[in-house]
């Protein structure tokens, strides 16, 4: 588990954009029970999720003309059981850190993995997610 010090930045950067962290099991089901579209970050330490993922979901929401009913958040390595619980509602995509679910009704409509996320500018995320957002918000 990452120390709270090193985490609390990494996860202001969406909390202060409007997404609802779970923390914890319940509070992924609760999210996922919801009827409309949600969008899921699994956070990360990790540089790609600094780099591009963090700041392509963040263009996306902001830029986007059609956008999610729900903005959710959990951190892989640190929000554990919240994350393992979440990895139960994108199957049958393997577990991924970072990566980003679109949901319709809680189910995956989109997703976005770490090995689709690794290399690729912000932009380009931001751009796949608003493609997304379009089609199914």
């Amino acid at each position: 588990m990452y120390p709270s010090e090193i985490v609390a930045p990494m996860k202001a950067e969406l909390t202060s954009k409007g997404f609802e962290e779970l923390l914890t099991p319940e509070q992924v089901d609760e999210a996922m029970k919801k009827s409309g579209t949600t969008l899921l970050m699994i956070n990360s330490v990790c540089g790609c999720s600094a780099g591009t993922a963090r700041p392509g979901v963040i263009l996306a929401v902001q830029h986007a003309t059609k956008k999610p009913d729900h903005l959710t958040t959990s951190f892989a390595g640190f929000d554990v059981a919240a994350v393992q619980q979440a990895r139960t509602y994108l199957m049958p995509y393997p577990p991924s850190s970072p990566a980003i679910a679109l949901l319709k009704d809680g189910q995956v409509v989109h997703m976005i993995e770490r090995h689709m996320i690794e290399g690729r500018p912000a932009q380009m995320i931001a751009a796949n997610l608003m493609e997304a957002f379009e089609q199914y918000c």
